[in-house]
């Protein structure tokens, strides 16, 4: 039974916060040019295979020849991206454990679930890598040829249908909310621990759509295991420039997208938290990093701390409104 930061006794987190100020204390201490001296851990909110842990692996690699120092990923998938959330949010502020991950835990599970164990206004924000548009996606010998025969099929027969998502409150479940409220057609949603499993899924028949980031699914498409029918951008995706827009397909409202983001716990300095998001912006505008990115419809962003917290800030205020008017609840 999971336990809210508000219903929990004051003494726990009196316990809790005096343990994370010493730690604050200390780590203040250390300047960002000590650090790092230890290696660093990213935990990846998603299974291996996705977005999110492609992202993670490359500034792995990148920053570990960078700094000299080693850096590994932990997949911690589970719970609509709360189990890695939660596990950052408990270690020390140092910043030598960070949350990779998509805005879920950041933007929107607060509304999303009754009780989270971390709150996600502590999270000390770090850099947003980059930007992924979001792609709706069916198996590759479905019968929709296009996103306007989809979309009628689903309006006009609703719970007929099951959807796949990278997990409860995943950007890919609030857009298929999302879209469900538009149509006034209900379906029923089947979560994973990350977009590959869910994908692997959807190309096996199990499931019968699912919206995921053009970087995991570009290469599945293109090796023909499912079909792409539209992106839920403004405008096509670089790298699928063909690509229809759910605009074209009728449904102008039906926009979405995603962002890789790394956090790190409560009390994080800045000047550390600054330096990591120095390092990670230049890993993604290497020529040949940012090159494997676009090839597979990723943007290059390395936002820091501040412009970081202001996209959480408005886009909270954004899915917050969809969660209520969708009327999407987690136990």
């Amino acid at each position: 039974m999971q336990t809210s930061i508000r219903g929990t006794s004051g003494k726990f987190f009196a316990s809790l916060y005096a343990s994370l100020l010493l730690a604050g204390a200390s780590a203040q201490a250390q300047t960002s040019a000590d650090y790092p001296r230890q290696p660093i851990k990213l935990v990846v909110s998603a299974a291996a295979g996705g977005g999110n842990d492609f992202i993670a692996r490359i500034v792995s690699e990148r920053l570990s020849a960078k700094w000299s120092q080693t850096v590994t990923v932990e997949n911690r998938p589970g719970a609509g991206n709360n189990l890695a959330a939660e596990f950052v949010f408990r270690q020390a502020p140092d910043g030598y454990t960070l949350l990779v991950s998509p805005p879920a835990p950041l933007v929107v599970n607060a509304a999303l679930f009754k009780e989270l164990r971390f709150d996600p206004d502590k999270l000390e924000p770090v850099a947003i890598s980059s930007y992924i548009p979001n792609i709706l996606v069916v198996r590759a010998n479905a019968p929709w040829k296009s996103a306007q025969d989809f979309l009628a099929y689903a309006k006009a027969n609703p719970g007929k249908l099951n959807y796949g998502s990278q997990g409860n409150g995943t950007t890919g479940h609030l857009t298929a909310a999302l879209m469900e409220m538009l149509l006034g057609a209900k379906h029923a949603h089947v979560p994973y621990g990350g977009a590959a499993p869910a994908l692997n899924d959807l190309a096996a028949g199990h499931i019968d759509f699912m919206f995921a980031d053009l970087g995991t699914v570009l290469p599945l498409a293109q090796g023909g295991v499912v079909r792409m029918l539209a992106s839920t951008t403004k405008e096509a995706p670089a790298a699928a420039k063909d690509l229809p827009t759910i605009a074209q397909a009728g449904m102008p409202e039906l926009l979405s997208d995603t962002w890789t983001a790394f956090t790190a716990p409560p009390g994080t300095p800045l000047a550390i938290r600054e330096k990591l998001a120095g390092a990670i912006r230049e890993i993604m505008f290497e020529p040949a990093v940012k090159a494997r990115l676009e090839a597979v419809g990723v943007e290059p962003w390395g936002y820091g701390p501040q412009r970081m917290a202001d996209l959480v800030r408005e886009e909270r205020a954004r899915w917050t409104g969809v969660v209520a008017k969708a009327n999407v609840r987690l136990q």
